[in-house]
């Protein structure tokens, strides 16, 4: 908990007020994960050895995905790799206290920015204090440039220092696989 939160706990004990903290500073892992009918969502890195770039795995196994390869982490990372498909394949990701600060960014949307092949979208919360609260995570396929379908993509999940993965098949345009984890 952060010293913020546990003084304002405290100060709520002191004066018999109820208070809630609104962020937490490293639970264990999330109280809920609700995957997509069908989507098997694992606990899961891949002991292989060093990093590698743009497939939204957690190679190493240290609770960090894609690390080193120019994409933005945090206490909590979503993030989607496809390949060198031409299709335009969406990440949205939607969390409690939209707007404000600990609100989810996207740094990376592909392949419009210049990929090179290497299609990856990455979000991310920033900073040690995660708001409590749900954390809705979409993966949608949008204009599939004449990519091959059904297209392949890979979802890779940190929350905090707990990695989570999953194979997609999205199979027509407008297809959307939802995670919720509930913190």
């Amino acid at each position: 908990m952060s010293t913020r939160a546990l003084a304002a706990l405290s100060l709520g004990l002191a004066f018999g007020c109820r208070v809630q903290p609104s962020a937490i500073g490293a639970p264990a892992a999330p109280v809920a994960v609700d995957s997509p009918a069908g989507v098997a969502l694992v606990a899961a890195c891949t002991p292989s050895g060093p990093e590698l770039c743009f497939n939204a795995i957690d190679d190493n196994c240290n609770g960090v995905i894609d690390e080193g390869c120019g994409l933005t982490t945090g206490a909590l990372q979503f993030t989607i790799a496809w390949g060198d498909s031409p299709a335009d394949v969406n990440l949205r990701v939607q969390g409690p206290g939209a707007g404000a600060v600990g609100s989810p960014r996207i740094d990376r949307d592909c392949p419009r920015e210049g990929c090179g092949g290497q299609n990856v979208e990455n979000a991310f919360v920033e900073g040690a204090d995660v708001i409590r609260g749900k954390y809705t995570v979409s993966v949608e396929l949008g204009d599939t440039h004449g990519a091959s379908l059904p297209v392949r993509v890979r979802f890779g999940g940190r929350v905090l220092s707990k990695s989570y993965g999953a194979d997609l098949e999205l199979e027509r345009r407008g297809d959307v696989k939802t995670f919720v984890f509930t913190l």
